[in-house]
C-alpha cells in the first residue's frame, strides 16, 4: 500500500517551498517594510513640524539639507498633478510586490528584503497621496511653460484674486489673478532630502549646475534603490541560468 504524501506548497521558481508559507521569509520581508515605512512617516512628519517654510537644515556639510518641499508628481517630480494614476499605480505595484513575494522560494532572502524596499517606498508616497490634502495654483509662464505653487489657500472670498501660502501654515502667501491659473485639492506627498554638491565650474551647466536637482523623501530612495536591485538581481539571474542552457544537450 502507498504510503501518503504530505503536502507542501511550492513555489513558482521551481527552488522549494515558497517563502508565503515559512516564517522566517515573512518576518524578513516585513520587518523591512514596517522598518522603512516607519522611517519614512516619521522623517516627514517631524521635517514639517521641525522646520519653517524657508529654512535648511544642514544635515552633511556641503552634501546634504533638508528643506520642505511638496510634489504632486511622481518620484522626484515627474507626471506633475496625474494623482489618480499614481494611486492606481501605486495599487497595482503593491499587489505585483506581493505576487513575487508569495511565488519566491524561501531561500531567496535577499530577494525578500528588496521587495520589501519596494513595498515600503510605495506605501509611504500612497499614504501621502491620501492622506495629505494640499491646494495646487497653476499658471503659465510668459515662456509658455507650467508652474505650480502647492500650499494653503489663506483667503478664498475674493472673486478677482486667490491668495496662497506654505502648506501647512498658510505663511508667506502669494497673490494670483483668478483669471490667469487654474485651482484645484489634491494629495500630494512630502518631500525634503536634498543633495546641494555642485558640477565643476569646467563643466557645461545642463539645466542648472546642481548635480541632483531634485528633493525626495525615504520613500522614493527606498522605491528606487529596491527597483534598481531587483533589476540587477534579474539581469544577473538571467546571464548564470543561460550558459547552463546552452550547454543542455
Amino acid at each position: 500500500m502507498d504510503q501518503p504524501v504530505e503536502a507542501t506548497t511550492k513555489s513558482s521558481f521551481g527552488q522549494g517551498e515558497a517563502a508565503l508559507t515559512d516564517i522566517a521569509s515573512q518576518l524578513r520581508f516585513w520587518l523591512v517594510t514596517a522598518v522603512l515605512l516607519s522611517l519614512d512617516l516619521w522623517s516627514k512628519s517631524w521635517v514639517f513640524s521641525a522646520l519653517k517654510p524657508n529654512e535648511e537644515r544642514t544635515v552633511l556639510s556641503d552634501w546634504i539639507v533638508f528643506r520642505r518641499s511638496l510634489n504632486d508628481g511622481a518620484v522626484f517630480g515627474s507626471f506633475s498633478g496625474q494623482v489618480g494614476l499614481f494611486v492606481f499605480a501605486s495599487i497595482v505595484a503593491l499587489g505585483f510586490v506581493f505576487y513575487l513575494f508569495a511565488t519566491s522560494p524561501r531561500t531567496s532572502r535577499f530577494l525578500h528584503i528588496t521587495l520589501g524596499l519596494i513595498l515600503a517606498g510605495a506605501m509611504g508616497n500612497l499614504y501621502d497621496r491620501s492622506v495629505v490634502v494640499a491646494d495646487v495654483v497653476r499658471t503659465t509662464t510668459e515662456e509658455g511653460s507650467r508652474t505650480a505653487m502647492i500650499g494653503k489657500i489663506v483667503d478664498d472670498s475674493d472673486t478677482e484674486v486667490v491668495r496662497i501660502g506654505e502648506w501647512p501654515e498658510g505663511a508667506n502667501p502669494r497673490t494670483y489673478r483668478r483669471k490667469d491659473v487654474t485651482l484645484s485639492r489634491q494629495g500630494v506627498v512630502r518631500d525634503f532630502i536634498k543633495f546641494v554638491p555642485g558640477f565643476p565650474s569646467w563643466v557645461p551647466k545642463v539645466g542648472g549646475s546642481d548635480v541632483w536637482p531634485w528633493i525626495f523623501n525615504v520613500a522614493d530612495a527606498a522605491l528606487v534603490c529596491g527597483v534598481i536591485v531587483l533589476i540587477l538581481a534579474s539581469w544577473t539571474d538571467h546571464g548564470r541560468r543561460q550558459p547552463k542552457q546552452a550547454s543542455a544537450p
